[in-house]
């Protein structure tokens, strides 16, 4: 039987997207399918730009292929990121593909380093990505951006978000004089915050936007799930009981508001000495364990290392990328793991959400 077209189209209907549990044909990843005597051309367009098994994608469809009858295969792949179906509830970001928030049950666990390195690994995959420091009482992005001490631009009455390290981001630390401290009751926290994210600030489309929460189960969570279909939320611990007992009440706040758990973090899971010997400090794998205990995804663990304090100090967050090979492993595999989990999430094979009563 002479290769066609059909031919191949019926072969990749047997390669599935690892994640996602369905045949590539079906998910609607095959853009276009050329055939040229023996040679095969299949262009996959992927879920994301961030896909952790973008090469076990290509591996499959040059096996499927070939077994069809072709002498060589070229797989050409681009990206676009599905965003979040609204359901009931209208969306006020319609230029914003996808919501995350980044919480914590405590604070001090690291969540703003965790929202910060997931918004400019995202970024490093390709995608269009912004920030928003909602962390309203104690905004630490102005420091982790390099941007203290820079007013945003202004124009037609809306802020301009910063544009830096290839992301877009809003601080409300770029808003106020530094060092004042912001002493605000609940209305006036929810007021500021629904100014910053959607009426004083002018977002450019974008394929994630990462909000950086306060910690705790307070008002700001509460206004963003309400205001928002969010499309869901990344929940930072550390290992020890006493940190994990507060996420796993962040936890079950999100999913009584009705916002999906994406994952959760371990956050400061081990230190890695100057000789390469690793210290459980906090009891690493507590994070872990916990999410298997709620069924919920993990998205990784981020080790102690001292360039990542080093890097965050310094407002220089690509770093964390491009040195010591085991931090930038750590961060690309939990990008990858989130990028993932917001795939399943819009494609429609996620776990359902847990409402608890």
């Amino acid at each position: 039987m002479a290769l066609n077209r059909e031919n191949v189209l019926a072969a990749l209907r047997t390669v599935k997207d690892p994640e996602l549990f369905k045949d590539i044909v079906t998910l609607n990843m095959v853009k276009d399918v050329s055939v040229d005597g023996g040679h095969v051309h299949v262009h996959v367009e992927l879920t994301t730009p961030a896909c952790p098994l973008k090469d076990v994608i290509k591996k499959d469809v040059e096996t499927a292929v070939r077994r069809a009858g072709a002498e060589t295969v070229t797989v050409e792949f681009s990206a676009n990121t599905r965003g979040t179906p609204g359901g009931e509830k209208k969306n006020v970001l319609p230029q914003v593909r996808n919501v995350i928030a980044v919480g914590a049950g405590k604070g001090g666990v690291g969540k703003s380093t965790v929202a910060v390195n997931l918004a400019v690994g995202l970024h490093r995959t390709g995608a269009r990505v912004g920030l928003m420091d909602g962390d309203i009482y104690g905004p630490s992005m102005p420091t982790m951006l390099g941007i203290k001490g820079q007013a945003p631009m202004v124009r037609a009455g809306k802020i301009m978000p910063h544009a830096v390290h290839g992301i877009h981001a809003i601080t409300i630390g770029s808003l106020v004089e530094p060092e004042k401290p912001l002493i605000w009751r609940g209305p006036m926290a929810h007021g500021a915050f629904k100014q910053l994210l959607l009426d004083n600030t002018e977002w450019p489309e974008l394929d994630y936007l990462v909000v950086d929460l306060p910690p705790g189960t307070g008002d700001v969570p509460l206004t963003l799930c309400q205001l928002l279909p969010l499309t869901g939320a990344v929940v930072v611990a550390t290992p020890q009981q006493v940190a994990l007992d507060d996420a796993v009440r962040a936890v079950r706040m999100f999913q009584q508001l009705g916002a999906p758990i994406l994952g959760l973090v371990e956050n400061m899971s081990y230190f890695v000495a100057p000789d390469g010997a690793e210290h459980d400090i906090f009891g690493r794998g507590g994070t872990e364990k916990a999410a298997q205990r709620m069924a919920l995804p993990y998205l990784g663990a981020i080790p102690m290392f001292t360039e990542l304090r080093v890097n965050s100090d310094a407002g220089t967050p690509h770093r964390n990328f491009e040195g010591n090979p085991k931090l930038r492993e750590a961060l690309e595999s939990m990008v990858g793991h989130l990028a993932g989990e917001v795939s399943k999430r819009n494609v429609g094979t996620a776990a359902p959400v847990l409402t608890i009563e």
